[in-house]
């Protein structure tokens, strides 16, 4: 049966942690990862595709500050717009160059899409979203006192040396503003390519005007609510492990298969799952199953579909109906 699927990839389909970031290197990470979009349409399923740009923003607010003195530094929204369409670009023409040779007549788009976020969010007080390169900890206190106006945090278990990147706002999405062309497209059976980065973050001005804030918003946040505008089936977040775990990082530790809402929720109030990493995730999968989607998985990449018929990945499900 064709289901509509909004797919949210994470960071390790474009650019790996150990990698520098050269075009070479993102094209080929960007080639496998749409080898599994591709199977996908090859079941009928319809795809609408989101991504992270994390450490494509990070290291674009490199190369702005380095260039300072010689041409203008572009703020954080303008560089969301920025590595949107340089991601963007690289899924859509990958991906026409897949199905041309696979003889599918499909169209993918890319689009720079914008999201509402609101000025009140308590993260730009404190900020949770990294960005950029990872980090040692004696590399991190180095920057840290070379840029006091970094926030520098620890984002993975003590048993990781680079666990440290710089965070940045994320405010929580409250609208895709381009939905209905997005919509519009998914019902034609194009491909889309939307949101990429969470979306470009804008508020409304006194004037009711939309302008960029500074921000980074979560992309699986902003993946679950475009999977609500398009209609979504199924919402699958895509990352670097094959399944949300508890006790992550001690002997303890144990991976999260098929659980319900109400399961995941007493899961997530107990603090499994950090802040800047797997908990935007179980969230963004849990909003999506009470908004009403079907399923929402999360698994890595190269089990995404094994992961669509329930042979790997955490699946979070609705409730049973109560007679």
């Amino acid at each position: 049966m064709r289901k509509t699927i909004v797919i949210a990839l994470g960071g390790n389909a474009i650019k790996q942690a150990d990698e520098k970031g050269t075009a070479e290197e993102q094209f080929k990470n960007v080639q496998t990862t749409c080898a599994q979009l591709v199977s996908m349409l090859k079941f009928g399923h319809r795809l609408v595709i989101t991504h992270g740009n994390g450490p494509q923003a990070g290291n674009l607010l490199i190369q702005q500050e380095a260039a300072v003195g010689e041409i203008p530094p572009q703020p954080l929204d303008i560089c969301g717009a920025m590595t949107q369409g340089q991601i963007g670009y690289m899924f859509q023409q990958t991906m026409q160059n897949m199905l041309w040779k696979e003889k599918l007549p499909l169209p993918v788009v890319s689009i720079v899409n914008q999201v509402l976020v609101s000025e009140d969010d308590p993260d730009y007080q404190d900020p949770t979203k990294p960005v950029g390169p990872f980090y040692a900890e004696a590399e991190a206190a180095k920057i840290k006192k070379e840029r006091p106006d970094y926030v520098i945090k620890e984002v993975k278990p003590k048993s990781v040396e680079k666990r440290f990147r710089r965070v940045v706002p994320s405010p929580d999405p409250i609208r895709n503003i381009e939905y209905i062309a997005i919509r519009r497209m998914v019902d034609a059976g194009i491909v889309v390519i939307a949101s990429g980065g969470g979306g470009v973050p804008v508020v409304y001005d006194k004037n009711e005007n939309l302008r960029g804030t500074a921000a980074v918003i979560d992309k699986d946040k902003a993946g679950a609510r475009l999977a609500e505008v398009v209609g979504a089936d199924m919402f699958l977040v895509l990352t670097d492990v094959d399944a949300a775990k508890i006790n992550y990082g001690t002997p303890q530790e144990k991976a999260v298969r098929t659980v319900t809402l109400s399961e995941m929720k007493k899961l997530h109030k107990e603090g499994h799952f950090k802040a800047g990493s797997m908990g935007p995730k179980v969230l963004a999968c849990m909003r999506f199953i009470e908004w009403g989607g079907e399923c929402a998985i999360i698994t890595s990449l190269d089990k995404a579909v094994d992961a669509l018929v329930g042979k790997a990945g955490t699946r979070v499900v609705p409730d049973p109906v109560k007679e």
